[in-house]
């Protein structure tokens, strides 16, 4: 008996299911603990809480934080309470300021959630259409605020700094040094301002394109030549200061992203290792009890009817699979590579289209614009070529992949987890394709006047404001994408679905909210947004601003012209998707941004480092003026002497973490185990005697 009361670790003992094995034992027990002495000292012992067995700090835990009866935690208040007359001053003290605290940053916490954005328009949502709606409007949230925080720290480290310089605030100067053995025609750089009489259309031209007026203001790269600030007396680095604000920003992103994935990742992975555990969990805490609209519950009825039906038919192919013949795995096996290879075909198309729009749009923009003023709507036509080209390819790239999927013979579960993972490599790696054009376009140098410069200076002068206005651009059509399609195809499908009773019209009903299609959406222009940032640094405001009106247009949509999908995924589950889909984006966008400040190098006619061979070479540039301590341990850090060893401890607190990771399963599983034998075993259930 003494053997089987051991006292088990502590992680142990905070289990559900020993906290419920202690309460049975106390039921058991009621009238041993009302005959048990009334001294602190005794009840402490009684009650197993004492400082000899947990330690101050969990005796000093309140209450309501032990997972015990009522009446067991008013006597362990009480014996809480008694012991505070045996204690020091200083703990005294200290156990009152630390319930004080705890207090006070409650009410803090609960004050701050009233200002939280969209609090009450989130919870509406949540309560008519469920939590997996709601989730995409809270990452909706999340992106706002993210867009926004990056903002800031663009603005005041860039942006700020150079307006005061500029219009001489606060007694400061700027300085413009000339680059040293740079070829002179590698500096001439003059933005196509408008001057003269301009029509209104035409500042609609720029607004729409970037160019013109916007060319030459705070909104991209090239305002941003200044070598020098002095703000009052003090120097400040404009080039250092740019180059650490684009670290920053996408370190920023890294940390947030990776902190709000962690939690989602393990409850994603409790959730996926059992199957029998999921069916239970549709069963018994399947329903979402935030719904509060009729619809909202009957479509919540249906969607986990379809869940159980869904894991059926994956439990039915599972054994199919397990039946198939050699004929008929080679069979399966041959049409899946032939349909992979239509996919890469299709995904060739689109690419090459995106590159011929590209080179097309870069060489007869250019043209236009010096030779034939007139034409600027043709103008404007061709400078969004890639824009539309590429929101063409996001379309039918995934009708395409949808319709092939289906001869795949894959479980439902895994068939859209490939689509959606075939769609946002189509989103992304288009990015991807039209920063590798417009580079092909930089580098193409076929004279030694543009070998001397390093890039293509008679097409591309100031080469980081002509991507910035490529990220503008996609920014901005991708916008009046997503508004023309909710104005111009949900409302009158909306319109003929109500006041049009014809049979093929009522058949195609309301368009499905679908959930992944719309945050691809919005990953896809985050995507943008961070590389866009280095060449445009005030494109987070512009972010802010489109998220920000997304979100009351999709609230919109949803509520009056939309339905929620018939197919619906967890919001455990669909926040980590979104995520990982968000993280994937960010990765993506990690390497245009490398090559462009290690590889490509930098313009000569404009931008805080004309004076540099590339944006990186101002790091080596600033450590050189360092005392020769410091800059000898960064050298000494920067080396290989101090790379391999630190990879070496790198790689062994790694093997430790998975060794450890290794050992927390085998105690998952054997608690599960423990869990299947409690029903059986009355060792578990009994109670102590």
């Amino acid at each position: 008996e003494e053997t089987r009361g051991a006292t088990p670790v502590d992680f142990l003992q905070q289990l559900p299911s020993y906290q419920s094995a202690l309460r049975r034992r106390a039921t058991a027990g009621t009238q041993e603990r009302r005959s048990a002495p009334q001294d602190p000292a005794e009840l402490r012992a009684a009650e197993g809480h004492g400082p000899q067995q947990e330690g101050d700090e969990v005796a000093a835990r309140p209450a309501r934080e032990h997972p015990l009866t009522i009446a067991e935690k008013r006597r362990l208040r009480y014996c809480q309470q008694a012991d505070i007359k045996y204690l020091s001053g200083w703990k005294q003290w200290k156990r009152t300021s630390s319930k004080s605290l705890k207090k006070v940053l409650g009410e803090v916490k609960e004050l701050s959630s009233y200002l939280e954005l969209w609090r009450h328009d989130i919870h509406s949502i949540e309560g008519k259409f469920g939590t997996g709606i709601q989730s995409y409007f809270s990452f909706l949230r999340f992106l706002v605020l993210l867009n926004f925080i990056i903002f800031i720290l663009m603005f005041s480290l860039v942006t700020l700094p150079s307006i005061i310089s500029k219009y001489g605030m606060f007694n400061s100067s700027f300085a413009k040094i000339p680059p040293k053995n740079i070829e002179p025609h590698c500096t001439v750089y003059e933005p196509s301002g408008n001057k003269g009489l301009v029509y209104f259309y035409t500042y609609l031209k720029d607004l729409l394109s970037g160019t013109g007026f916007l060319e030459v203001t705070v909104l991209f790269y090239g305002y941003y030549t200044i070598d020098a600030e002095w703000i009052s007396i003090q120097k400040y680095n404009l080039p250092l200061a740019y180059l650490l604000a684009t670290f920053g920003y996408l370190a920023l992103s890294l940390v947030w992203i990776i902190k709000r994935s962690v939690g989602g990742f393990k409850q994603n992975l409790v959730h996926n290792k059992d199957p029998f555990q999921s069916y239970c969990n549709k069963v018994f805490a399947g329903w979402d009890f935030c719904i509060t609209d009729p619809n909202a519950a009957r479509l919540k009825h249906r969607s986990l009817q379809y869940e159980l039906q869904t894991d059926l038919e994956e439990e039915r192919l599972k054994r199919k699979i397990a039946d198939r013949t050699m004929k008929e795995k080679l069979r399966i096996y041959s049409l899946r590579i032939f349909i992979n290879i239509i996919v890469i075909a299709v995904l060739s198309g689109c690419f090459y289209s995106i590159y011929r729009a590209t080179v097309f749009s870069q060489e007869n923009s250019n043209v236009s614009i010096r030779h034939d003023v007139r034409r600027d709507s043709a103008n404007l036509l061709v400078q969004y070529l890639p824009s539309m080209v590429i929101t063409l390819a996001n379309f039918i790239a995934p009708q395409i992949f949808s319709f092939l999927i289906r001869f795949e013979d894959y479980s439902p579960a895994f068939e859209i987890r490939l689509t959606l993972m075939r769609c946002v490599f189509v989103r992304l790696a288009n990015i991807g394709v039209l920063l590798f054009s417009l580079w092909s376009q930089i580098s193409y140098c076929t004279t030694d006047k543009c070998n001397a410069c390093g890039y293509n200076y008679e097409l591309y002068p100031c080469w980081e404001s002509e991507v910035g206005q490529e990220m503008y651009k996609l920014m901005i059509f991708d916008f009046i994408i997503i508004l023309a399609v909710i104005l111009f195809v949900d409302f009158p499908r909306k319109l003929l679905v109500t006041h049009c009773s014809c049979k093929p019209v009522q058949w195609c009903g309301l368009q499905e909210f679908g959930i992944s299609d719309n945050v691809l959406e919005i990953i896809y222009g985050q995507t943008i947004c961070w590389i866009g940032t280095f060449f445009s640094p005030l494109l987070p405001a512009i972010a802010t601003i489109k998220y920000f009106i997304i979100f009351y247009i999709k609230k919109i949509s949803l509520i009056h012209t939309r339905k929620p999908a018939a197919r619906p995924i967890r919001a455990s589950s669909s926040n980590f998707f979104f995520l990982v889909v968000l993280l994937i984006g960010l990765i993506l966008a990690f390497i245009p941004l490398g090559i462009s400040i290690a590889h490509i190098p930098s313009s000569k006619a404009c931008g805080p480092f004309r004076n540099f061979d590339t944006s990186w070479a101002v790091v080596p540039h600033t450590i050189d003026g360092f005392p020769t301590g410091l800059r000898q341990v960064l050298y000494g850090i920067a080396s290989e002497a101090f790379a391999v060893p630190f990879f070496m401890v790198i790689c062994l607190i790694m093997f430790y973490f998975i060794a450890l990771a290794g050992a927390h399963k085998r105690v998952v599983e054997q608690l599960r185990e423990q869990l299947v034998m409690v029903r059986f075993d009355p060792l578990f259930c009994s109670p102590k005697v």
